[in-house]
């Protein structure tokens, strides 16, 4: 049963933190350790952090995959799970990945939206899956980091995050696939705020597209701030 460091990147995140620390302090396997990392907040997203008994990291160059390396780096624990500060793991998240650590270097789960009407959020996860499970046919698991777990040293020896704009997450999974075995673990579910819809959901699938086909900027240049959403 390896620990968990859980690594949040968060830029000026105060309002959405508590939500997702909170669901981190419900976890039926609790990390070793949380780590929040003060991408140049402009906010009390540090404060916040420290106030939940997170320990904070400070980057101050801007960039999430610049966030995520500093997290990767300053991590003690041998495995490492991601997810974002607008985001809700459910309650048994890292017990479900902590099962299918061995014989794998990574691990990914699904994802649904939340914050939105019931029927959105359902179709929303559906879609997400069916894509999850398109990139696995064709032999290209997709890991996104808001919900992502790895074995520390692969990571290191897959050289960590690449530093760009976006896709560092997947580009970082592809690189631990050819470090050793990927597994996906369907019940591992995080939901994620749809704050990234609010310009609509075509040019939020347009971006995804571009994304998945190789275009890494775009997508997290700079999050837009928005009102939290409800908690679990």
């Amino acid at each position: 049963m390896p620990d968990f460091s859980v690594v949040i990147p968060a830029r000026n995140e105060a309002a959405y933190l508590p939500a997702t620390l909170q669901a981190l302090e419900r976890q039926t396997h609790a990390p070793a350790e949380v780590i929040v990392v003060d991408n140049a907040s402009t906010d009390d997203t540090a404060g916040v952090a420290q106030a939940w008994g997170a320990r904070v990291v400070l980057c101050p160059e801007r960039g999430v995959a610049r966030a995520r390396q500093a997290g990767l780096v300053a991590a003690r624990s041998p495995w490492i799970a991601t997810t974002d500060a607008d985001s809700l793991p459910i309650p048994d998240w890292l017990e479900r990945l902590d099962v299918r650590t061995a014989g794998h270097v990574a691990l990914y789960g699904p994802m649904r939206f939340c914050g939105v009407a019931p029927v959105w959020a359902q179709l929303s996860g559906v879609g997400y899956s069916a894509f999850l499970h398109a990139c696995r046919v064709v032999g290209k698991p997709n890991l996104a980091a808001g919900n992502m777990a790895f074995s520390r040293e692969a990571a290191l020896l897959a050289g960590g995050y690449p530093v760009v704009e976006a896709y560092e997450d997947v580009i970082l999974g592809q690189a631990l696939g050819r470090v050793g075995a990927i597994g996906y673990v369907p019940g591992a579910l995080v939901e994620t705020s749809a704050r990234r819809l609010d310009r609509g959901l075509m040019p939020f699938l347009w971006q995804h597209l571009r994304n998945i086909t190789g275009h890494t900027r775009g997508y997290f240049a700079d999050d837009r701030a928005g009102p939290p959403r409800p908690g679990r």
